[in-house]
């Protein structure tokens, strides 16, 4: 039997679910240079970072991904069986193993002004398991949450949805080509997919057709008072 690899495996999970690389790059946020290289064989042994997306899109092991374990013979279910839930609010104290991280939100300085700028909210909170947190390489206290608003970044994520921001990986060296970022942008907070060229950097949408590529260059950063927040490590549909 011939040894498993990531490509021989990655390659049967699309075939199984009938899913494009594209299509995977869209649902998970892996860049797409990333996992052709993958699919190739030119990358031998990719990061946990970017596998760890991968096998949570599968609901398989990154073991199984890696193919240390056969993901094709014995398939985990897609559709898990619900456990009870367990409801909380506010009011419900924090357990051992989990923390509650902050929204940022975007607020008018002055009624009228025009001008915003990004803070903490003090209420709104969602609740993360520290074991999550540390499997994607995230510091408690650099975790942070934000909204997402419009259609821009359509069909990954929706008007509403909610990313989970590593705001510990925020310098231009941090930044992956093709992964998702929080940006301050004059005080405007957005999520979009970052590139680092030559002379500056790229902010690209998922809707590209009625969102075309913002470039900037390095120069202009200040200017365009553009930071970025963080990278995004996680999101859901967890509207407030």
């Amino acid at each position: 039997m011939p040894k498993r690899t990531v490509s021989t495996v990655l390659k049967a999970l699309l075939e199984r679910h009938h899913i494009s690389a594209m299509a995977l790059h869209r649902l998970t946020g892996v860049p797409q240079s990333t996992l052709s290289r993958i699919l190739s064989g030119k990358i031998a042994e990719p990061s946990d970072r970017h596998l760890s997306k991968i096998a949570a899109y599968f609901n398989i092991s990154t073991d199984r991904l890696r193919g240390r374990e056969d993901p094709v013979s014995h398939p985990e279910p897609r559709h898990p069986e619900l456990r009870d839930i367990c409801l909380w609010d506010d009011d419900t104290p924090v357990a051992d193993d989990e923390v509650s991280i902050p929204f940022l939100r975007q607020v008018e300085l002055a009624a009228g002004s025009g001008r915003f700028a990004i803070e903490e909210s003090e209420r709104a909170k969602l609740r993360f398991g520290k074991r999550s947190l540390r499997h994607n390489g995230v510091q408690f206290d650099q975790a942070k949450c934000v909204t997402v608003r419009g259609d821009s970044m359509l069909p990954v994520l929706r008007d509403g949805a909610t990313v989970g921001v590593n705001a510990g990986k925020r310098s231009l060296d941090d930044v992956v080509d093709g992964d998702l970022y929080a940006i301050n942008h004059n005080g405007e907070l957005r999520v979009k997919q970052l590139y680092r060229l030559a002379t500056g950097l790229r902010l690209r949408s998922f809707n590209r057709d009625e969102y075309p590529d913002e470039d900037y260059l390095y120069a202009d950063l200040e200017d365009e008072q553009l930071v970025i927040l963080g990278h995004v490590f996680w999101w859901g549909m967890y509207a407030r």
